[in-house]
């Protein structure tokens, strides 16, 4: 894979994959990482000066394996796909808010930073998944404060079939007056899956409504899975 990161995200078809979040609730993009640059952020795990927190997910009951928090200043590769997605999707996230009649997003991420930081959030939300033989996310919503942006992106770091078997991504749509949705994603090393961080617009026979999503990991059957998690708004 040769080119920026920059130039790979400007390569990418947003168009298709907002009509992907708008008709599926999920997008699956194609490989912006090589295996290389997986191989890179997988290796920073284990050095725990990157990192702000680790997160035990027994411990608080959320499922089992771990996670850790960067720090800022965030790690090259972390900040520039931060950057760089970031004004793509706030063009989704606006066409979305009007669409549900709630206020817009800044189009560039500094600027939206700074709202985090007068609502108090102001340390980093990037981060790194680990899970091992029989872990598990259980199904939650990556919210850490009153601001929140309405995007984030899950980047496959691991080779499914190869590294680990299991650990499928799920997304659990709660419908109004419906039974639940399940959707289910695999996806190859370095791809993303961009997903709703709380809520969707869905239009009805009577109008525009939202349904609640949730997202979470199935056990892992084999193997060791890395993913890095790129959430847009910080935190408290």
């Amino acid at each position: 894979m040769t080119g920026s990161i920059q130039l790979r995200l400007r390569g990418v078809n947003w168009e298709q994959l907002a009509e992907s979040l708008w008709n599926d609730g999920y997008a699956l993009t194609p490989a912006l990482l090589s295996a290389s640059e997986c191989g890179e952020l997988v290796k920073l795990y284990e050095e725990n000066s990157n990192f702000r927190s680790r997160i035990i997910m027994a411990r608080l009951g959320f499922g089992r394996g771990e996670y850790k928090y960067f720090k800022y200043p965030l790690p090259r590769i972390v900040a520039e796909l931060r950057k760089g997605a970031y004004p793509r999707l706030a063009a989704m996230a606006n066409h979305w808010a009007k669409e549900i009649g709630v206020p817009g997003f800044p189009t560039s991420h500094a600027s939206f930073l700074k709202i985090c930081k007068k609502a108090g959030q102001h340390k980093p939300t990037p981060l790194l998944l680990k899970y091992e033989v029989g872990d598990y996310n259980c199904l939650h919503q990556d919210l850490y404060g009153e601001v929140a942006f309405p995007f984030q992106m899950t980047f496959f770091l691991s080779r499914s079939e190869t590294d680990y078997s299991g650990g499928e991504f799920v997304l659990v749509e709660q419908r109004p007056r419906m039974q639940s949705r399940v959707m289910v994603v695999t996806a190859q090393q370095g791809q993303a899956v961009i997903f709703p961080t709380r809520h969707r617009p869905v239009r009805g026979t009577r109008g525009v409504y939202k349904t609640n999503l949730r997202h979470g990991v199935s056990p892992l059957r084999s193997g060791m899975r890395l993913t890095l998690g790129i959430i847009f708004h910080d935190a408290k």
